[in-house]
């Protein structure tokens, strides 16, 4: 399988893992070793493409490539590339949009009596993962040093602490380590993800985003938010996902213990990246959890002017973690095309599952929340206004304030090619002041000016909502 040659063209030579490991729309070269010289003119071969337990060419998990006077149409191309006395060299290019995923290989003899199959061979079995090297794929990345730093980057920094004291917390991704990819694909079998959908990385990223968590799926990890951490290995003490996804595949997929924000999203870019999707992690400080749908944020405090917990289901956090996705959306206008937030953390359902996303960033910040996935929630986390309302000892409730430039304050993630941060807070949102239009549905346009009309007291805001738990 020329395992060397092809894995450094492929930018796979990293993977800790015996098999071939190549990228989708780009050729590799096999070798095939007949018992005497192949003719083109007169012999009839086919190669075949394998992936799944019941293989099937209109769902593209059985493809055949033809190769000399047969000329069978096919998504995957083929060409002899030399012949010799008994092996002939063939390249073999894989579909811009293959499934990405296992697949096994086979040698079909064809003559007038008879067709002969050469027998399975782990040996032969190679990987096909996302291409961001190719533009012809949907994660197509054009700069070579974001490539560097969003797929081939296997540890970093994810930020967290406050706004005015921003703390680095190293990360080991290790998507290359032994098993790793293979968990990660046991994630989506698990998942219970069709294999003919592998080759799409919206629905790939949708079922991903929920089987990171185990809310209602026996996802990879539990979001634990109390102190309580007895049962499992506090999120803290977390360095890194490789343990994590392997954990899980070994198991047979049980829940791994425990995880929070940061956790679900190292853990979410490891499978990314591992899959070779450009991915990095995000952290927005002062991020607000909108439970209505209504991009606004309602405290309400009591007599005393404590949030009152009982009658308050909106939250902000002090930061809280997500990641973005670089991609090509065929399904929006594609000047929404580029970073796209998803999040594994369980917060609201979509569609059914706790997940988010994919969501264009660009479309946040133009207000243009109509376009899936879940803009509304994301757009609310980083520029919802939080409005406080008072309750009296009579039940009776009354604005107090409203804050527009708490949520979202400032938005990072870690620099290409540096553990320094870099501030992205201007992809989502324009300066506080400026007139942005909510696009929600065709149906509803809201005008919202950015304008701190009304004060809090700072020292209130920080000591009662802001120094809950990150989520």
């Amino acid at each position: 399988m020329y395992n060397d040659l092809n894995k450094a063209d492929h930018h796979t030579e990293k993977y800790d893992n015996p098999n071939l490991i190549v990228r989708r729309g780009q050729e590799f070269t096999i070798g095939i070793v007949f018992r005497r010289p192949y003719n083109p003119q007169t012999d009839n071969v086919a190669l075949e493409f394998v992936i799944g337990s019941n293989p099937s060419p209109t769902k593209y998990t059985l493809i055949t490539v033809s190769l000399g006077k047969s000329d069978q149409p096919s998504s995957w191309k083929g060409r002899i590339l030399e012949t010799g006395d008994n092996e002939t060299k063939v390249g073999i290019t894989p579909a811009a949009d293959s499934i990405i995923g296992l697949f096994s290989t086979y040698v079909t003899i064809i003559t007038e009596v008879m067709k002969k199959r050469t027998k399975r061979t782990s040996q032969t079995d190679f990987y096909v993962l996302f291409n961001p090297w190719s533009p012809s794929d949907q994660v197509f990345m054009a700069n070579e040093n974001e490539r560097q730093e969003f797929v081939l980057n296997d540890a970093g920094v994810i930020y967290s602490g406050v706004i005015n004291n921003l703390v680095k917390r190293p990360w080991s991704y290790g998507q290359f380590k032994h098993g790793v990819l293979d968990a990660c694909l046991f994630v989506l079998d698990f998942g219970g993800m069709p294999l003919q959908y592998r080759g799409d990385v919206t629905k790939l990223i949708r079922t991903a985003s929920a089987m990171i968590n185990s809310q209602d799926d026996d996802g990879v990890l539990v979001g634990n938010w109390s102190e309580n951490f007895s049962l499992g290995t506090a999120p803290t003490a977390w360095t890194g996902s490789a343990e994590i996804l392997l954990s899980y595949a070994v198991q047979g997929g049980v829940p791994v213990k425990f995880g929070q924000c940061w956790v679900f999203a190292g853990t979410f870019n490891t499978l990314l990246r591992c899959l070779g999707i450009p991915a990095r992690v995000i952290t927005n400080y002062s991020s607000a959890h909108d439970n209505m749908g209504d991009l606004r944020t309602d405290i309400i405090l009591d007599e005393d002017g404590r949030v009152d917990d009982s009658l308050t289901v909106d939250s902000i956090w002090n930061f809280h973690c997500w990641n973005e996705v670089f991609m090509q959306r065929s399904d929006i206008p594609a000047v929404y095309s580029g970073w796209q937030v998803v999040d594994a953390t369980p917060q609201e359902t979509s569609d059914g599952y706790y997940r988010c996303g994919p969501t264009p960033v660009k479309a946040i910040k133009e207000g243009e929340l109509s376009y899936q996935f879940d803009a509304s929630f994301v757009f609310a986390e980083v520029n919802s206004d939080v409005v406080f309302y008072k309750q009296d000892r009579y039940g009776r409730t009354r604005l107090v304030s409203t804050n527009t430039t708490y949520v979202g304050q400032l938005i990072v993630t870690k620099s290409v090619g540096s553990t320094e941060p870099e501030y992205i807070t201007d992809n989502y949102k324009y300066p506080e002041g400026n007139i942005v239009t909510i696009k929600k549905t065709t149906s509803k346009i809201i005008n919202v000016k950015r304008e701190n009309f009304i004060k809090f007291k700072e020292k209130n805001s920080q000591s009662e909502w802001s120094s809950s738990p990150p989520l």
